[in-house]
């Protein structure tokens, strides 16, 4: 297939291209200002919450990363990161989304949304240093859920250092190497999302096409079927209850 062997070039070469024509620059944390949707989530964070906590009712059955994406194994081999997938790297989830609708509505007015799902920290857990496979999405996390003393919880990014606030959203470049954890006896959760980088023209269209080839990559595809069993799982086991 073309793609597969088109697409390790395009990658290498609009990184490279993101230093100078992205619409920001080029650091680990970036402003919220390049995002102004950001203020209207936060705004609503509280809605967003009450569907989180619906869902914490059945903890133990959501799905660890590692059980939807298996490239994950390699930062999480444990019971203590679980998800809660609405979309994935362009694919949205229908019966995830509708268990959450005011989540889902929200999601929908996002311009560039690529993946979005509820990332649960349990107690202790830390995710060791690590990088994102692209730079042509940005990350984004809306805390939603965070134990006292909150900085007990936090993340490194580019050897800088962050802690989350309830309610407050922040941005930051997953290709630099990051770590992130929850020191203490509870679940630290956030909204976990990666929105597509505002780049100049012509450049925006090519990073558009090297995430659509993504979409279409092998470790995709094997994640969204990993997440399409799980949903059939839990929804036949919120019937039997």
């Amino acid at each position: 297939m073309v793609v597969p062997k088109v697409l390790p070039v395009l990658v290498k070469w609009i990184e490279k291209q993101m230093v100078h024509h992205s619409h920001f620059d080029d650091s680990p944390f970036i402003s919220e200002s390049a995002f102004p949707w950001s203020r209207g989530l936060e705004g609503n964070w509280r809605d967003i919450r009450a569907e989180l906590d619906a869902l914490l009712e059945h903890r133990e059955a959501l799905p660890n990363f590692q059980d939807i994406s298996t490239d994950q194994r390699r930062i999480t081999n444990d019971n203590q990161w679980k998800t809660y997938f609405f979309y994935g790297y362009g694919f949205r989830f229908d019966a995830n989304c509708e268990r959450c609708p005011r989540t889902a509505e929200l999601l929908a007015r996002i311009p560039g949304l690529k993946t979005a799902f509820f990332s649960i920290l349990g107690p202790h857990k830390h995710v060791p240093p690590h990088r994102g496979p692209y730079k042509g999405v940005v990350r984004y996390h809306l805390a939603l859920k965070i134990p006292s003393p909150e900085n007990a919880c936090g993340i490194r990014v580019g050897g800088q250092e962050a802690h989350w606030n309830e309610g407050t959203g922040m941005f930051f470049d997953d290709t630099y190497v990051h770590e992130a954890w929850n020191g203490t006896d509870e679940d630290r959760a956030v909204l976990f999302m990666d929105v597509v980088r505002p780049m100049a023209f012509p450049y925006s269209l090519v990073n558009n096409l090297v995430i659509q080839g993504i979409a279409r990559s092998r470790f995709v595809q094997e994640a969204k079927g990993n997440q399409d069993a799980w949903e059939r799982r839990f929804a036949q086991l919120l019937e039997r209850k």
